[in-house]
């Protein structure tokens, strides 16, 4: 069954843009354009970028590093939680005199 697409409204910037959708996913696309746009309108009132595309590159690598580095702490935590599961479970036994 194919995805039913509809034209969303975002304003970003106070620059209204048209985006294709699919109806599910609408919700999802309005938080990302709120984002983007308190992400923008952050460096906008820093003053020292001026220019809508250059203000919309700085935003996007804000962004991008702000997801990079939650992949990161992520990938930590999980090697930690590894490396404490195995310590318990060497401190443990494995369980299998259950």
């Amino acid at each position: 069954m194919a995805q039913q697409s509809t034209t969303v409204e975002v304003k970003i910037l106070d620059k209204e843009y048209l985006v294709a959708c699919p109806e599910e996913e609408q919700e999802a696309l309005l938080r990302a354009a709120r984002h983007l746009d308190s992400k923008m309108r952050e460096i906008r009132s820093g003053g020292k970028v001026f220019g809508t595309e250059r203000i919309a590159v700085m935003a996007a690598l804000n962004i991008t590093h702000e997801l990079l580095e939650r992949d990161t702490m992520s990938d930590a935590t999980s090697s930690l939680l590894r490396a404490m599961d195995s310590k318990l479970s060497g401190a443990l036994g494995d369980g299998s005199g259950r």
